[in-house]
């Protein structure tokens, strides 16, 4: 390795190629070339929130009024981005579930090193190996049974979702700091499959999550400008979709696309993160209380504001808007409980189609035959660039607060379903059907901050009662043993550690920004 260049973590043999020198080599310039503007944006993000939190609310910028009032648009998307009707998404360190996903009929497969994925260094590490086997095609697996997985002549194409920002990858320093997360995710996936996909008649195309600034957005292009150029590849060729998933960035979203309007783009509204960065960034407004989860539908009106906004925002500017993923999964062990999630699914889909929207994400490939039919029966042509929806929509629609009840099952629900996830998460598995619902890191920020959210308001519960410390740890108590008791109860040692981290958030003075930062600790 290069001088300054440091992996802290073990390697196997299989993995030894993702880790080589060059390879190292290129992250590293990234991160020496953009650690320190990274850093300067996340200081940018703590300055916003202290001035959110002293009363100044968030409004679409004045000083960028000429952008949104300007005539321009996007490239063209790439022939394989033209069609967006269905997105699978998963974690990229299932080898079978790559496969599966990428067999599924979808039009796109998002590999994903973020929200559903659990960074350990082998999980991330092994994600890289199936990204890298499935741009090549030679991706394959054996079930016990015998069974072979291996791709279909015709996939989905693929994008991947690096980690956010905020996330560090301890295992490999840089000049004796740890690489961001995203660096580490994006710089490894170009430079060992870019090549290969533009070979194939694709191209490097990614999901940017947590956005949450134009700033942020212009720092990723400048990282898209240094990496064409670092190896050797067509100029403008990274084409990003970004994840409006804070409603920070649903104020900015003509910014965020003008920052890379020298390059096909477009915008997914991130449903789940976006509701809970709405809790987050006004936690300490006493005003701003949500109502149980299962409430807060995509029907609430703040949603619905940001789900037109985008559309028109897009189709403005000949950029793809794609629809979040309903949670619902299919039941094959309960054909009544399955028939009533797909009706949900189709419900929020079809919602979606005649808002204009040109696809939207599944966790399943059970869901996109459905989905797909969806959008077809929608609209003939790929896509609905050419509806441009006549709306208005006002930083006081955005920022509706929902109303709603507060229950004891809400709050039980919250406890049982964060300790499950994160029970998961810890072991390695950062995608788990709980209840019938898809749950990952987003929906379990959702609930622990809901429950951090009503303990610190001494919120009111349905019935009369105040949700206290008290009544936390008493329905914890409770919950946790209901998880022990079941048919297939956990291990009481594995829960440890989850219900540790879940006490931390909830009760902490302050709240913790992201569940995964002190949960990070918890891995490896």
């Amino acid at each position: 390795m290069s001088a300054g260049i440091q992996v802290l973590g073990d390697v196997p043999q299989e993995c030894a190629e993702v880790l080589s020198s060059s390879a190292l080599d290129f992250i590293a310039g990234l991160a020496r070339e953009f650690e320190s503007t990274r850093r300067s944006l996340l200081e940018a993000r703590a300055q916003r929130q202290a001035a959110i939190d002293a009363g100044e609310p968030p409004d679409f910028l004045p000083e960028t009024k000429s952008i949104r009032d300007g005539d321009w648009r996007v490239p063209p998307a790439p022939g394989d981005l033209t069609n967006r009707r269905v997105e699978i998404t998963g974690p990229t360190s299932n080898r079978r579930m790559v496969i599966n996903a990428l067999n599924s009929g979808a039009n796109v497969y998002m590999s994903d090193f973020e929200d559903s994925h659990s960074p350990t260094w082998r999980q991330t590490l092994n994600g890289q190996i199936n990204i890298r086997d499935a741009v090549s095609g030679t991706i394959s697996d054996e079930a016990p049974d015998g069974r072979k997985y291996r791709l279909n002549e015709q996939t989905a194409t693929l994008c991947i979702r690096p980690r956010g920002l905020h996330l560090p990858e301890r295992h490999v320093l840089v000049d004796g700091q740890p690489i961001a997360g995203s660096f580490f995710d994006f710089g490894l996936t170009l430079f060992h499959n870019a090549h290969k996909q533009l070979a194939r008649g694709s191209g490097p195309y990614f999901y940017l999550p947590k956005l949450q600034s134009h700033r942020e957005a212009r720092m990723w292009n400048d990282v898209f400008v240094f990496s064409e150029d670092a190896l050797d590849l067509p100029k403008n060729v990274i084409s990003p979709t970004v994840l409006i998933e804070h409603i920070l960035a649903s104020f900015e979203m003509d910014e965020i696309l003008h920052a890379f309007r020298d390059r096909p783009c477009g915008l997914n509204l991130g449903r789940w993160d976006y509701i809970f960065s709405y809790i987050k960034t006004f936690s300490q407004d006493p005003q701003a209380v949500f109502p149980d989860r299962a409430q807060v539908t995509m029907a609430t009106d703040f949603l619905t504001a940001a789900a037109e906004l985008l559309v028109q925002t897009c189709h403005k500017r000949g950029a793809h808007a794609l629809g979040g993923m309903s949670a619902y999964i299919p039941r094959r062990d309960d054909p009544e409980a399955n028939e009533m999630a797909l009706s949900q699914v189709r419900t929020d889909k079809e919602r979606e189609a005649s808002q204009g929207f040109d696809g939207a994400w599944v966790a399943h490939p059970g869901l996109v035959g459905p989905v797909l039919d969806v959008f077809q029966n929608a609209f003939q042509s790929d896509n609905q660039l050419s509806r441009i929806p006549e709306v208005k929509i006002t930083a006081g629609e955005l920022l509706k607060v929902p109303g709603g009840e507060i229950t004891e099952g809400g709050i039980r629900n919250n406890i049982s379903v964060t300790l499950q996830y994160l029970d998961a998460w810890i072991r390695g598995n950062g995608a788990v059907a709980i209840n019938g619902l898809m749950e990952d890191a987003a929906t379990a920020e959702i609930a622990r901050s809901q429950l951090w959210q009503w303990l610190r308001n001494g919120s009111q519960l349905a019935d009369g009662r105040q949700f206290t410390e008290s009544l936390y740890n008493q329905y914890r108590m409770e919950e946790v043993g209901k998880l022990l008791s079941a048919t297939d109860g956990m291990n009481p040692g594995s829960l440890d550690r989850a219900i540790e981290l879940l006490d931390y958030v909830v009760t902490s003075p302050s709240f913790i920004e992201f569940l995964t930062l002190p949960g990070y600790r918890c891995l490896d």
